[in-house]
């Protein structure tokens, strides 16, 4: 399907626990629906997994599981939302995945028989097509054990369906240490989106043919690589944030194919894709340092429908293992939000805005996720007539945003970073209207070395 106008329009309604199309799990579970749940994704601590190490793995995934629910039950959690993000090799061999997949369910229906607690499986299978040298995208071993998993996990009762895809990554990654926006619009929103179309397309069916539900995908390889680039000095930070923009383009795509969310937490990108599709978003921010930091901790939560952590190892803390720590805390930060909707709108507008503004001046990233900005970035996305032509639409509505609030004094801009609101806009101004000249152009700049052109349907 084709986006054309705004589920939601009004900032002061693309706000925590509530989306215009609510998704209702088997249990019960109403995620959009005014209750905010927890998200626990968790990974391994430092072990090798190999056929002689899987013991080792399993017995990992098990406790985790047990620990993280029980606490959950402890604290009387109206349900938990648990992704199981896999390691490489559990893709690559899809049948250690599925073993990882069984355990966790049947740890869910245990707790659930124990003590009452909802809970839904998101499965995540790690994309390992980049694995290949140049990847490919459409075929091979990669590509089949993957779907092989995807396959299994919704057989076994994995109701909701994830990935980071990486397609136009091999490409994006030189984009972004050079500062290049055109050759990242290129990635994004030409590879990027043949690839989603032809992989939620895959998925879609899949999740029809089991009775289960396409989430969403997550541009992290994309966003979130420029903005730990940002982070550690190496690229400017307005730079990150016009290319996180751009990535809802892409992102999008999984939606026009079927995914009906709880679009996946590491998508920062996703606020503007909730003002676009109405479906429930999950977010993280402030609880995922253990896994990256960021510079929006607490207005990513502003309007999540489930909030997540990113991936925590199971490693010993002084309180007890970490995902079950982690679960404590994503609980008590729903709690509040569930509290404040329970008062009503003006109580949950109220949080919102606290969300919002204890973050939104302190830097461009923030600012380009708002609430504000994500419904008038959605706006540039839906008005346009071709992917390519919302690349272009939605970095332009980007940088006039960020010019904006920084010449107001409304958003702090290093001072050397000023000189790119210009430069972004120049590259803007430059790039051709025809999107076959633009496929041209670029195909004749990037190096036919690092991608395969045919993989993305290109010639």
């Amino acid at each position: 399907m084709k986006y054309t106008s705004l589920a939601i329009d009004d900032p002061a309604e693309l706000i925590f626990g509530v989306a215009p199309h609510p998704l209702t799990t088997r249990e019960g579970m109403v995620i959009g629906g005014g209750t905010v749940y927890p998200e626990l994704n968790f990974t391994l601590p430092p072990i090798t997994i190999d056929a002689a190490g899987m013991a080792e793995v399993r017995r990992n995934y098990a406790d985790i599981i047990e620990g993280a629910l029980g606490r959950a039950a402890e604290l009387t959690a109206p349900g938990v939302v648990i992704e199981f993000e896999t390691l490489p090799p559990m893709t690559e061999h899809p049948e250690w995945g599925m073993e990882i997949v069984n355990i966790l369910i049947e740890g869910m229906e245990r707790e659930k028989a124990r003590s009452g607690l909802k809970s839904v499986l998101r499965m995540t299978p790690n994309d390992n097509r980049e694995f290949e040298r140049p990847p490919l995208m459409r075929r091979g071993r990669y590509w089949e054990a993957m779907l092989q998993l995807f396959e299994g996990s919704a057989a076994a009762g994995a109701e909701l369906l994830s990935i980071e895809s990486v397609g136009g990554k091999e490409l994006h990654d030189e984009a972004l240490v050079n500062g290049d926006l055109a050759a990242s619009i290129f990635s994004l929103c030409i590879l990027g989106e043949r690839d989603m179309r032809f992989l939620w397309t895959h998925l879609n069916d899949i999740a029809k043919k089991h009775g289960v539900y396409c989430a969403g995908d997550t541009a992290c390889g994309f966003g979130n690589t420029a903005m730990v680039l940002a982070e550690q000095k190496m690229i400017p930070r307005v730079f990150a944030a016009v290319v996180r923009a751009v990535t809802a383009v892409r992102s999008l795509v999984a939606y026009e194919c079927g995914a009906v969310g709880p679009g996946k937490d590491c998508g920062y990108e996703n606020p503007i894709l909730k003002a676009i599709t109405g479906f429930p978003m999950a977010m993280e921010g402030k609880t995922s340092a253990c896994a990256h930091l960021s510079p929006m901790g607490n207005l990513a939560a502003a309007t999540c429908d489930t909030w997540s952590n990113e991936s925590v190892q199971n490693i010993k803390l002084l309180g007890g293992m970490a995902p079950t720590c982690y679960m404590e805390q994503l609980i008590y930060d729903c709690r509040l939000m569930n509290c404040a909707r329970a008062e009503g709108r003006d109580s949950a507008r109220m949080l919102q805005r606290w969300l919002v503004e204890s973050d939104v001046a302190t830097d461009p990233q923030a600012f380009i996720i708002s609430p504000e900005s994500s419904v008038e970035l959605a706006r540039a996305i839906v008005g346009s007539d071709s992917h390519y032509h919302a690349g272009i639409a939605v970095a332009r509505k980007a940088v006039s945003l960020l010019r904006e609030a920084n010449a107001a004094g409304r958003l702090r801009i290093a001072g050397n970073e000023a000189g790119w609101f210009d430069t972004l806009d120049d590259t803007l101004d430059d790039l051709p209207d025809s999107e076959g000249e633009f496929i041209s152009q670029q195909l004749a700049l990037a190096d036919s070395t690092k991608f395969i052109a045919a993989e993305y349907g290109l010639t």
